[in-house]
């Protein structure tokens, strides 16, 4: 399988230069304050419209509007895309024979959206959703102690519940983003974890999209 990862585009998905292949996952934030319907409209335009045989979506924290109008959004997804994205939030899907899980919560971070104590319950029962059989997680923000720091902050940013998920389930990809610094890919020798933000924290395009060929039986995975 030929997959794409993105994430973090903030009303600049216009910039990339997408390849083409199997399936593109964006990671979420492809808005910025999260109110404006139109950045909705104009990035799904955008997306159904890449090279790619499946496109699948998660959103992020400057989402707000779909944590905030859950109904109209459903609305615009079944209605206007019905059959040409994929939106997870809490959900799956599957491709093929793999097993794709997708979820928008994060630590508590300022007012912005999909943002739960970081310890406690509630989170904690968001990630327990997660099937034990899943082969790509798609999570907005990343799991503690990977890709998840900032230059000039000694902490890591990541979640320490979602950490202990992941090596509990063992999804064979792990795709983030939320932490634009930390951008790249790590492995731990039983998941693939990639931070697919491709602005920096200035906000500015700076990182590629991620391309990469996947063999979903052996869990090989090289950059394209």
């Amino acid at each position: 399988m030929k997959l794409t990862f993105i994430s973090d585009t903030h009303t600049k998905h216009d910039l990339l230069n997408l390849s083409g292949g199997d399936v593109l996952i964006h990671s979420g934030d492809f808005m910025n304050s999260g109110y404006r319907r139109d950045d909705i409209m104009d990035f799904l335009d955008w997306f159904i419209n890449q090279p790619y045989k499946q496109k699948i979506f998660i959103a992020g924290n400057h989402d707000r509007w779909f944590q905030d109008n859950p109904e109209e959004t459903k609305q615009i997804l079944d209605v206007v895309y019905g059959g040409l994205v994929t939106y997870l939030e809490d959900s799956g899907t599957k491709i093929n024979d793999v097993n794709v899980w997708g979820s928008p919560w994060q630590p508590e971070f300022m007012n912005w959206a999909f943002n739960l104590p970081r310890q406690g319950t509630e989170l904690n029962d968001k990630w327990n959703l997660i099937p034990e059989n899943t082969d790509i997680l798609i999570t907005h923000g990343p799991p503690y102690g990977y890709l998840d720091k900032l230059p000039d902050i000694p902490e890591n940013l990541g979640c320490e519940l979602l950490r202990e998920r992941v090596k509990e389930v063992k999804p064979k990809i792990h795709v983030f983003g939320h932490i634009h610094y930390g951008h790249g890919y790590t492995t731990n020798g039983d998941t693939h974890f990639i931070n697919a933000a491709v602005l920096n924290e200035e906000y500015q395009n700076e990182h590629k999209p991620l391309n990469v060929e996947w063999d979903p039986e052996t869990n090989e995975l090289n950059f394209v």
